[in-house]
């Protein structure tokens, strides 16, 4: 279980989420818990993407890095179905 985070809101700020939390059905500190898994969530992914970026990037100026990969394939690829429309 992680630790407990207290969080000052302004006034109007901590009405609306309370509001918004409400509608849902959850209290106003479950609602924070679910916002902040879901931007965990989206910046790891987002990290991934990157990590993933810079590696295509590399791949493509290394003939070494190309040569590794190129002994992979791509998926789909061998079947044919890769941008195929139908």
């Amino acid at each position: 279980m992680g630790q407990p985070v207290s969080v000052r809101l302004d006034e109007q700020v901590q009405t609306t989420l309370e509001e918004v939390a409400r509608s849902r059905g959850v209290g106003l500190s479950t609602y924070l818990r679910d916002l902040a898994a879901a931007e965990a969530v989206r910046i790891c992914k987002e990290r991934i993407r990157a990590q993933s970026e810079n590696v295509g990037r590399y791949v493509t100026r290394s003939k070494k890095a190309e040569a590794f990969y190129s002994d992979w394939g791509m998926p789909g690829l061998d079947r044919g179905n890769v941008g195929d429309k139908g």
